[in-house]
């Protein structure tokens, strides 16, 4: 075995930089609404949007659009499915950067 066979490719849904910032957030959150997403990521609103979308089509997140008072809310939280993939996009990353060692 190659000492840069690092395990396939990495996840381009994931690998995409937004979308990376995106599943960092919610890695570590429970969920986050919308404007929290928005502050976190730096992730203009219609760029956000887009790619809450992408993840959502892949089964990545699960979309919550619900109303506070009158105020629309939308939520986002990772699947378990995302996950997985959230967690194997890491292990990609930690064996390419152990190599370099």
């Amino acid at each position: 075995m190659s000492p840069f066979d690092f395990g396939g490719e990495p996840d381009r849904l994931i690998h995409e930089p937004a979308r990376l910032k995106i599943m960092t957030v919610l890695s570590v959150a429970e969920e986050a609404d919308f404007t929290y997403l928005m502050h976190e990521t730096g992730l203009t609103r219609g760029n956000l949007s887009v790619q809450l979308t992408r993840l959502e089509e892949a089964g990545y997140i699960r979309i919550a659009k619900t109303f506070v008072g009158r105020v629309p809310r939308t939520t986002a939280a990772l699947t378990p499915a995302g996950a997985d993939a959230f967690a194997a996009y890491r292990m990609y990353l930690k064996r390419l950067l152990d190599a370099t060692n």
